[in-house]
């Protein structure tokens, strides 16, 4: 009987994060972790939400896309936070895949590149470079994409 509260507190947690946001199976079973239910209750309620399709790495990675190509990150980024989240490499490159249908990251990187270069306008030429560069990377663009759009924005602004 002493299992049945505590599996309960367990799936009560569980619905209390999903009602937050999405997520992945890993980060669920981390969280109960961090909250100190037992490996065995943390198996029986991860694999209750799986069963019940609460919990789905391929819909959360697949809506995780979504969202961060809405916040324009690149791809790059998207995946390294979807490791950390703990989903399977094959899932993220299943959806990466879908999802890169129709996403066009060099028109997004010119687009970002030429708002942000308008504040870096009064710095010298090689300073708001190097800025520019370190910011689109750090958004998770491919230094490919970001190296030829800085280096076509630059001779046309300076």
């Amino acid at each position: 009987m002493k299992n049945k509260p505590e599996a309960e507190k367990a799936r009560e947690y569980a619905f209390l994060l999903l009602k937050y946001r999405q997520r992945s199976s890993e980060e669920m079973r981390g969280r109960l972790k961090n909250k100190g239910f037992s490996a065995v209750v943390i198996r029986n309620t991860v694999n209750f939400l799986e069963a019940k399709r609460f919990l789905d790495d391929r819909e959360f990675t697949r809506a995780w896309i979504d969202s961060r190509f809405k916040k324009s990150l690149g791809l790059r980024r998207i995946r390294q936070e979807l490791r950390l989240k703990g989903v399977d490499k094959e899932v993220i490159e299943k959806q990466a895949k879908r999802a890169c249908q129709g996403y066009a990251e060099s028109e997004i990187v010119r687009e970002i590149a030429e708002k942000r270069l308008e504040g870096l306008k009064r710095l010298e030429p090689a300073k708001a470079r190097e800025r520019l560069y370190s910011y689109l990377i750090r958004r998770g663009f491919s230094p490919e994409t970001v190296v030829d759009t800085i280096n076509t924005l630059c001779r046309q602004t300076f």
